[in-house]
């Protein structure tokens, strides 16, 4: 399968049959056939360059937007946590993120520096990377409001950067050139003396109040549909508090489904789908999901 890639030697770092629960926030998951986090840029590049064609690839984060099958993933899973975690502040506002960095993170940053609007980046529970992939957003801002140029990486290992002109951001979703992976960002802010440390906090004290933080969740399972929230529609279909097996839609905010501690990969697809179509029946409105389902198993009906 990545027979010069298993040759070498990424001690722990490189895993067979690793258990994807332990790398998602559903705590869920089937294991993949490899998993991979690369100590550094070098280490990941010479790890894509060595990977068959044929092998499947995944990249991913903090898996905080991720629901792995319970038959798990077949190919590599790569962890960019270490191997793109730099983070600089350049000149006129500007940053560079790699895309192994949390959100968070980045908000505490800018915000010390009296940047914004960068505390929206709090508001986002994963890294760069998938902010970047989803045009995530929290508090009024997305992400690629504020992207100047991204740093890519493809399948044969080969790193260019490109312009945000070159790519369509909507409401999440981010359109451009395909089998690439991002690697990070540059991303423009200003100096802002509304921004500071206090109004962070004040946001997420915000946030605290009004979504199920602390308990094993994906955020927000689907999203907005055009002039409403999933929340109300799903609150209004009479599902808060549903159960299905281990999953929960949360009593606290409609759009969270929780793991209760003993859901499957398959209870929360399927109370995924019963949500979507007991809201679509009551509504006529089809939510569409935004979290990323991979792996092998039976595709909720």
């Amino acid at each position: 399968m990545a027979a010069t890639a298993d040759a070498r030697s990424y001690g722990k770092r490189l895993r067979r049959n690793e258990p994807m629960s332990r790398h998602t926030s559903w705590r869920v998951g089937g294991p993949a056939d490899l998993w991979f986090r690369p100590q550094d840029r070098a280490e990941l590049l010479e790890f894509m360059r060595d990977l068959e064609r044929a092998v499947p690839l995944h990249v991913v984060g903090l898996g905080s937007n991720l629901l792995v099958r319970d038959a798990g993933v077949r190919g590599a899973v790569v962890s960019l946590q270490d191997a793109a975690a730099e983070f600089e502040f350049l000149e006129d506002g500007q940053i560079r993120v790699g895309a192994g960095v949390p959100c968070a993170i980045v908000a505490r940053r800018c915000v010390r520096r009296r940047l914004g609007p960068a505390e929206f980046f709090a508001g986002i529970p994963g890294t760069i990377g998938g902010a970047l992939k989803m045009n995530a957003g929290a508090f009024g801002t997305e992400t690629w409001e504020r992207v100047h140029a991204v740093e890519v990486v493809d399948r044969a290992g080969q790193v260019r950067q490109r312009a945000a002109a070159e790519y369509q951001a909507s409401y999440r979703q981010v359109q451009g050139p395909a089998e690439e992976w991002f690697l990070g960002a540059v991303f423009e802010f200003a100096e802002n003396a509304s921004t500071s440390e206090a109004v962070m906090r004040d946001l997420l004290a915000e946030r605290r109040l009004r979504q199920p933080l602390g308990l094993p969740s994906c955020g927000s399972v689907f999203r907005n549909p055009e002039g409403d929230h999933a929340a109300r529609l799903i609150e209004a279909a009479g599902l808060k508090g549903h159960t299905l097996g281990g999953a929960e839609v949360s009593p606290k905010h409609a759009n969270f489904i929780i793991n209760t501690g003993s859901a499957s990969a398959a209870d929360i697809e399927a109370l995924i789908e019963h949500v979507r179509n007991t809201v679509r029946e009551a509504s006529g409105v089809t939510l569409e999901p935004e979290v990323q389902i991979i792996g092998e198993g039976e595709p909720a009906a």
